[in-house]
C-alpha cells in the first residue's frame, strides 16, 4: 500500500494515470500530453509498472500502456472507512445550503 501511495505522490504519474483511465494510450502520445521527454516519460511509466499500477502490451513497433485495477482497488479498499470522514462533511454542507435562500 505504502509503495501505491509513494508512486502516486509524483504529479507526472498521477497524470500518466489519469490519461490511462480514459483509455490505453502509447509512450508517443503520453510524451505529448505530459509535455515532457521521451526518456523523462520513460521513467515515470517504468516506475509505475514496476508499481503494478500499469501494464505494456506491444502493438507492432510501439507500447501501449494500460491501468492495472488491483492496485487501485488495493488504494480503494484501504481508503473506504475514511470516506464517512467527508461523506459527512458534504451532507453537512448540503443541508446548509438547502437552508440558503436562492
Amino acid at each position: 500500500m505504502a509503495a501505491v501511495f509513494a508512486v502516486l505522490a509524483d504529479p507526472a504519474r498521477r497524470r500518466i494515470v489519469e490519461l490511462l483511465l480514459e483509455r490505453p494510450r502509447p509512450v508517443g502520445e503520453l510524451v505529448e500530453q505530459l509535455g515532457i521527454s521521451q526518456p523523462g516519460t520513460s521513467k515515470h511509466l517504468k516506475v509505475l509498472r514496476d508499481a503494478g499500477i500499469v501494464r505494456a502490451r506491444k502493438d507492432a513497433q510501439r507500447r501501449v500502456y494500460e491501468l492495472r485495477p488491483e492496485p487501485l482497488m488495493e488504494l480503494d479498499r484501504w481508503l473506504k472507512p475514511y470516506r464517512r470522514l467527508w461523506a459527512t462533511g458534504l451532507d453537512n454542507l448540503e443541508r446548509y445550503l438547502d437552508t440558503m435562500p436562492d
